[in-house]
């Protein structure tokens, strides 16, 4: 359902479609909003209007044109395919809505990224500049990765005060990013038909990776201060031995492990001869004091700990490092030399060459006070918006994960609000079994503080729609 100014401009794209040549151009959104004395959400909503009847197509970067007419396909018969590749083991349904394309002037809250005035794009466009003038850059680097930057991430694990066991270079694999490495540890450390433990909920792509991977996902519930060690025990107790988590910052849910959870589920995994694959992936996002790794607490190889920095550099920067120790270290970087080889030298220097230079630290500091900034401002949106309740204030990353009223589909939100100018996520796609509650996702580190407003009113306007 639109309004009277959508439904008008609207009718009016429609009669220029009709009367102009595929692929021809139309009017910006600027002008259309001059055209009928409409904003540019309610111009949005028109344009997104047409986009979902077929007739327009949207182009980020260049505007919106007369979608083009496909070519017809000559008949050939596919449907051998359908015998041949068998059962599937991951869906495009599974690919999470943080993935997907949004249309220009869209206001992007689906996103698992940062924007780019959050980043250290200066510094990084200087250090791929510096890096390119040598040779490491373009020399094959060692399986594992570059030396020093398996040393840095060693060093980052070790430094905490009170951290068990030290880490060493030689404990640590370089991988193109957190989810590449994700897919090759459920392949090293398990085989199709074992089990995996994971909250609920929990990181699409760990869902992803794991039914790829042929594993049974074993769900627990998780709590303020993390899953229940009992819930743990009794899933342990039916055979499996590798448990997936977000400790830190529990993406979507932003749930911060206690100390005294963290020491609890070590001893539980530590007692089945488990392993705890322990997923980083927010350090250095956190407004309030990041606790310590619980890979800090392991002397006896059960914690993976894994860490990307690709959100914290720039998105084109796939870079992770995976510390493990002994033979499940071994298993691991096998694994990611059958699939990747080695991850590119380029990328690999250009990271140290951030990371391990003066301006790093600032960085850290000036995002987290841009985050509080961020958080705090869309915290004071959603409060006002009936029909939503704020489960929590996070003490760090970048979402915010809100219920809605009982009854309400999160789905239907999602598409409600996407025609409206605004993409968020549903919560079913972070369950890995029914989710026992409507929920979505907002991410407040992509989009200016100076939409937050707009985001706000077309939620109340699309649940306003539900009472």
């Amino acid at each position: 359902m639109i309004d009277d100014s959508s439904s008008r401009i609207a009718t009016h794209l429609r009669s220029v479609v009709a009367q102009s040549a595929t692929g021809t151009k139309l009017p910006s959104t600027r002008a259309l909003a001059k055209q009928f004395g409409a904003g540019p959400v309610t111009v949005q909503r028109a344009i997104a209007t047409l986009v979902g009847e077929g007739i327009v197509e949207t182009r980020p970067g260049a505007g919106n044109f007369v979608r083009r007419a496909r070519s017809a396909v000559p008949g050939v018969d596919l449907s051998w395919q359908t015998t041949s590749l068998g059962a599937q083991r991951t869906s495009r349904g599974e690919v999470g809505s943080p993935l997907a394309t949004a249309g220009p002037d869209t206001i992007v809250m689906h996103s698992g990224y940062l924007s780019d005035d959050l980043l250290p794009m200066r510094e990084l466009r200087a250090a791929l500049t510096r890096v390119t003038k040598g040779d490491t850059a373009f020399t094959r680097p060692p399986v594992s990765g570059l030396p020093e930057l398996r040393r840095w991430f060693a060093a980052e694990l070790s430094d905490y005060p009170g951290a068990a066991g030290g880490w060493r270079d030689s404990d640590v694999a370089i991988a193109s990013g957190g989810q590449g490495a994700l897919a090759s540890l459920f392949r090293a450390l398990a085989g199709p038909g074992d089990d995996i433990v994971v909250e609920s909920p929990t990181y699409w792509g760990a869902i992803a990776a794991a039914h790829q991977a042929g594993l049974r996902i074993v769900p627990i519930a998780t709590a303020d201060d993390g899953p229940a060690p009992d819930a743990l025990d009794a899933a342990l107790s039916r055979g499996a031995r590798l448990v997936y988590a977000q400790p830190t910052f529990t993406n979507p849910t932003g749930i911060v492990w206690s100390q005294r959870r963290r020491a609890e589920i070590l001893d539980v995994v530590a007692a089945h001869g488990a392993f705890l694959i322990e997923d980083d992936w927010a350090r250095g996002f956190g407004i309030v004091d990041e606790p310590a790794p619980v890979a800090t607490l392991d002397t006896r190889g059960h914690v993976i700990y894994l860490r990307s920095l690709t959100k914290s550099l720039s998105l084109s920067m796939r870079v992770a490092a995976v510390c493990a120790r002994g033979p499940a270290r071994i298993r691991l970087e096998d694994d990611l030399a059958v699939n990747d080889l080695y991850v590119s030298p380029l990328l690999q220097a250009a990271t140290l060459d951030v990371v391990s230079g003066a301006g790093w630290r600032t960085h850290l500091r000036r995002l987290r006070g841009q985050l509080q900034q961020r958080r705090d401002a869309l915290v004071d949106e959603v409060r006002g918006v009936a029909g939503l309740e704020l489960t929590r204030i996070p003490g760090g990353a970048t979402n915010l994960w809100l219920r809605l009223a009982d009854g309400i589909e999160p789905n239907d939100v999602v598409a409600q609000t996407l025609r409206r100018g605004l993409s968020i996520s549903p919560g079913s796609e972070w369950f890995p079994t029914q989710s026992p509650a409507p929920f979505i996702r907002l991410n407040y580190g992509a989009v200016e503080p100076s939409r937050y407003r707009e985001a706000a009113e077309i939620l109340g306007e699309v649940l306003g729609d539900w009472r």
